[in-house]
């Protein structure tokens, strides 16, 4: 994702790339073939499609807490909903991994909002930043 940085539109609601009120992310054509990995040297999940670097989800690691920072896109995956398959599939992982998650990026809020399903990975005690990712 470094060589694409400059490329990525950080998102700042669900608007941006769900179209407004359907966060389920199940709406592209070969949503089957999206694929998150961890770059944890870097603190980022990529999400990828058809091997090309479509999504990434940059966050911090406090103990057993992840905070997710910041959801960007690459222009020609906007709108497809891979950035709620890709908070989505974090937040499944940190379930699997027993961790929990605090959200700081506004589209990572707006995604747990639109899931209660997610309530459980949230962390007790920081559940989301009330900055929503703005003035770090």
């Amino acid at each position: 994702m470094a060589n694409t940085a400059e490329e990525m539109i950080t998102l700042t609601s669900a608007e941006q790339d769900s179209g407004g009120s359907n966060l389920s992310g199940a709406t592209a054509p070969d949503a089957e073939d999206l694929v998150i990995t961890n770059d944890s040297a870097r603190g980022i999940y990529e999400a990828t499609i058809g091997g090309r670097t479509a999504a990434g989800l940059v966050y911090n690691e406090v103990g057993s807490r992840v905070i997710l920072l910041a959801t960007s896109v690459l222009p020609e995956f906007r709108g497809k909903g891979v950035a709620a398959r890709l908070i989505g599939g974090v937040l499944d992982e940190l379930r699997l991994q027993g961790k929990t998650a605090t959200v700081t990026c506004p589209f990572a809020t707006a995604f747990v909002d639109a899931h209660p399903e997610y309530a459980d990975v949230l962390d007790p005690a920081f559940p989301r930043s009330h900055a929503a990712g703005h003035g770090h």
